[in-house]
């Protein structure tokens, strides 16, 4: 890896083109005859090979070179090309035309205004919606001129393929273009009030979760007993005694581990966040009780030599998938009904809460939730960290006498 030093007096001959010197992860400081210097990521999309631009020596130093390579590094990780992102911040769309009234125009007019405040993957998700399920139908039509039983039909056109949830966030966003609309002065009325009364009743999904001491050492001696390979197996017996989300866990760098300091620092842009958090927020830390270290150092001996603390089978930076560890329950028994992944969260909030009595505010701060105050003020979340390094190890070692079939009894009360 460079040294502060070596960047400084890198030089490249005159007869050369230029001169390339080599951090690590694929970074380097790329040299020119005439002395300029500007820092490289080289990367892979696929079988193509690309590389980012990204600043100026001295301009750009080396640990902010390496920022922005890591920052980089988890755009690809998500699916995103970072060359491509780059050149859709420098060239954004030009402004949609004023004066249109059409469902279509002002629904892409509030999208536009509110995308800014969401994560990339919500505002996808938002906009596939709208293209999917409504633009087909009422898109073209003036907003002021849709009926609530014309809105109805196409909602019930969702229900009809079975997608109740769909359709009940169809018309969440139905009323908040209308909402819109009428601040805008393009209507006068709100169509969509009434209509929930009319559609299939949505009831959210809870995830299935183990909160009995009993059920739950059993599920331990079955995680214990899995034989699937170590990458599966270790995330498997992370989930329950971390309890951070799937898509946080699986997609862990162990960039972001510091073994010695037993500590993992999820970095904002992967936490689930909106788009200011995203790329504003603080990490979140997550302290690592010593068995959390005990398999990630093991795990560090099949996976060390990659970025990813779970890589996939097919390499190239990319995580296990959520269906991983999902196949592995299954295959245990513990199907979507008894136990799933993102479930060892609510198992975790109430056994902490109920069995262990921790305080529910430094349970919520592991969660990574906006917790708020009574003034509304949402608490950091990175507060409560001692609390919650004692809390996880107290919960680790309960996870391991569950396992080992001990008296389940409440545990002696921890100071708050």
């Amino acid at each position: 890896m460079l040294t502060d030093l070596q960047c400084k007096s890198a030089t490249c001959p005159p007869d050369k083109k230029h001169a390339r010197f080599y951090d690590a992860g694929g970074m380097y400081l790329q040299v020119s005859p005439a002395g300029s210097k500007r820092w490289f990521w080289k990367y892979r999309i696929g079988e193509k090979e690309k590389q980012l631009a990204m600043g100026s020596y001295p301009a750009m130093g080396l640990m902010a070179a390496r920022k922005a390579r890591d920052a980089a590094k988890v755009l690809k990780d998500t699916g995103q090309d970072p060359v491509a992102v780059r050149q859709a911040e420098r060239n954004p769309p030009p402004p949609l035309p004023d004066g249109g009234d059409s469902f279509r125009l002002v629904a892409l007019e509030w999208y536009r205004v509110k995308s800014g405040q969401w994560s990339d993957v919500h505002a996808e998700r938002m906009r596939r919606q709208f293209d999917r399920d409504l633009f087909p139908w009422i898109g073209d039509r003036g907003v002021a001129s849709i009926t609530r039983v014309e809105l109805l039909a196409c909602l019930r056109k969702i229900e009809e393929r079975g997608a109740i949830e769909t359709a009940d966030r169809a018309l969440m966003l139905c009323g908040q273009v209308w909402r819109y609309a009428m601040a805008t002065g393009r209507t006068d009325k709100d169509v969509t009030i009434g209509i929930k009364d009319a559609l299939t009743p949505y009831r959210g999904k809870h995830f299935a979760a183990i909160t009995e001491p009993a059920d739950l050492g059993i599920l331990m001696r079955a995680i214990q007993a899995y034989r699937g390979g170590p990458i599966v197996r270790s995330a498997l017996q992370l989930a329950p005694m971390l309890f951070q989300r799937p898509g946080e866990l699986r997609g862990a760098a162990w960039v972001e581990m510091d073994l010695d300091g037993a500590l993992w620092t999820i970095p904002a842009m992967r936490m689930k966040r909106n788009k200011e958090g995203k790329e504003h927020g603080e990490a979140h830390l997550v302290p690592l009780p010593k068995q959390a270290v005990a398999i990630l150092r093991e795990l560090h001996r099949y996976t060390g030599h990659q970025p990813m603390v779970f890589p996939g089978e097919r390499g190239r930076g990319r995580p296990i998938s959520e269906n991983s560890v999902r196949t592995a329950l299954i295959s245990m028994g513990y199907t979507p009904d008894k136990q799933t992944w993102h479930g060892f969260r609510a198992t975790a909030r109430t056994m902490l809460a109920e069995r262990l009595e921790f305080d529910p505010l430094v349970i919520e701060a592991q969660l990574a939730h906006g917790v708020r105050d009574a003034n509304g003020r949402a608490y950091n979340r990175t507060t409560y960290l001692a609390q919650r390094t004692t809390m996880m190890q107290s919960w680790a070692d309960y996870l391991d006498k569950l396992k080992a079939g001990a008296d389940l009894v409440k545990m002696p009360r921890r100071a708050r």
